[in-house]
């Protein structure tokens, strides 16, 4: 349907509502600047506290019996203090709220729609100051702390997955554009018959919501998660698909041999991702005690969580950019757009905070990742039991990487790796119960055995580990009792 159609199912509406709400104000010619720039913060601040999208102020209805008057305010024409006025609006409100007003004409009248946004990130003022409304009016926000306080705790972290990824589409194309079976699938739940019980049970988890006419909205949270096809829903949210390249080499100079951007959503599509990077990581073989064994190249659990953790952290308001796994011919790089919030070297230790708490609640609710704070700890647990190089962990230009190594001899680690293998074994020790490191632990961990020669280089490792601050003495009256993480 038309943007027409949605205004006037929305028009329709808001004349069956009983009464002026906290997010709806219904006026009839009454066009002071001021008292419009007020109802902008005051609507849009409540409009959040109320768990709304929009709130609305509708010229042309009178207020009492909603009947269709018409209005002669024009928006386009009018003017405050030598500006038009949406322009002065705008530079008198303060965050930028995208707020349209936009004519509906019905053949009894011409009507005037103001359609604003509620507030994301932080109460919206006016001229300095941040309204709210309470029934019909429109006070200070700062006279009602209480109402201020509340209103703080619902903005911010959730802006993005309750923002709207596509509004006004009927249920057919709800059910058209979600792959509402994974949904039921992965959330072990019965998958209703009727078409009206699975809208609700997507509601019930804010993947959608109501839109005027008995429309719906599908969330960028339900979108990105369920998409059939995430280009479906434009170019942004499309760039947020999980993109894979395979090169022919060590560096991104190397010929590209296999590229692939998932198109599914995170959930209904997260086999089918692990699954084909995993098909492409090499399996080379080892030789052990005489027998040859093949194993892949990367852990695959290590391999599933870090693709987890890239889709669930990733900060979603940096545009144009996506999470991305990378596999070259000594390692693998999975990357997401935005700074991490933990430092990358606690990863191992740190609770993790997602900026996307919705997304990660779901995410672990569907088996999908793991419980918060087991994750890398389940990384490097493989990673150790492979003998392979340490995973690193680093933030670059507002994005996040985690890097897992090709096998390698210990005798061609580098002294860095060593080191970071160190501290991180030291870590897992600790988290797991075992407390304290010592130099046969390590020894072990980097598949050495017990000849004189292995012990002193391991005793080189731990030494310089010591001074470099990772670790330190656990003990330190008996210093060869073993070792504990320098900040644990």
């Amino acid at each position: 349907m038309t943007e027409d159609a949605r205004d006037l199912a929305l028009v329709d509406d808001l004349r069956r509502l009983p009464a002026e709400t906290a997010w709806a104000e219904f006026k009839e010619n009454s066009a002071d600047p001021k008292t419009i720039g007020k109802l902008i913060s005051a609507i849009s601040n409540s409009a959040r506290l109320e768990d709304r999208k929009h709130g609305y102020v509708l010229w042309g209805v009178r207020n009492g019996d909603r009947a269709i008057v018409g209005t002669r305010f024009d928006p386009g024409a009018a003017t405050c203090r030598r500006q038009p006025l949406e322009f002065w609006l705008a530079q008198m409100l303060r965050p930028d709220v995208a707020f349209s007003f936009r004519t509906v004409r019905r053949p009894e009248g011409r009507l005037v729609l103001l359609e604003i946004p509620a507030a994301a990130t932080s109460p919206i003022d006016f001229d300095r100051t941040e309204y709210i409304r309470i029934g019909s009016a429109t006070p200070r926000l700062a006279d009602y702390p209480e109402r201020r306080k509340a209103l703080w705790s619902k903005l911010g972290p959730h802006a993005w997955e309750t923002g709207i990824a596509r509004s006004f589409v009927d249920a057919n194309e709800v059910i058209d554009l979600l792959d509402y079976r994974s949904y039921f699938k992965l959330t072990d739940r019965p998958r209703p018959e009727r078409r009206d019980a699975v809208l609700a049970r997507l509601e019930d988890d804010r993947l959608i919501s109501r839109d005027a006419g008995n429309r719906w909205n599908i969330h960028n949270l339900g979108a990105i998660l369920f998409a059939v096809d995430i280009g479906r829903f434009g170019a942004g949210l499309a760039r947020k698909a999980l993109r894979f390249v395979r090169y022919d080499g060590d560096d991104r100079a190397a010929t590209a041999i296999h590229r692939q951007d998932f198109s599914r959503g995170y959930a209904s599509g997260f086999h089918e991702m692990n699954d084909y990077v995993n098909a492409l990581v090499p399996v080379p073989e080892h030789l052990a005690s005489g027998i040859r064994t093949a194993r892949p190249m990367f852990p695959p659990v290590a391999v599933r969580e870090l693709v987890a953790n890239a889709l669930v952290h990733q900060d979603m308001s940096i545009t144009g950019a996506g999470p991305t796994i990378e596999l070259f011919a000594n390692r693998m790089e999975i990357a997401n757009p935005g700074a991490p919030l933990v430092a990358p070297e606690r990863f191992i230790e740190s609770s993790p905070r997602s900026r996307n708490e919705g997304l990660a609640a779901l995410m672990r609710r569907m088996g999908l990742c793991e419980e918060l704070g087991t994750g890398i700890d389940k990384v490097v647990t493989a990673i150790e039991a492979d003998r392979l190089p340490p995973p690193e962990f680093r933030a670059e230009a507002e994005s996040t990487h985690a890097i897992l190594f090709g096998p390698r001899r210990f005798a061609d680690m580098t002294v860095r790796e060593r080191l970071r293998a160190c501290r991180q074994h030291a870590v897992l020790r600790y988290l797991g119960g075992e407390r304290r490191m010592k130099n046969a632990d390590l020894r072990e961990r980097f598949g050495l055995d017990n000849r004189n020669a292995n012990t002193v280089q391991i005793s080189q490792i731990i030494r310089q580990a010591l001074h470099d601050g990772l670790i330190r003495v656990a003990d330190p009256r008996r210093p060869r009792a073993g070792y504990l993480p320098a900040d644990m």
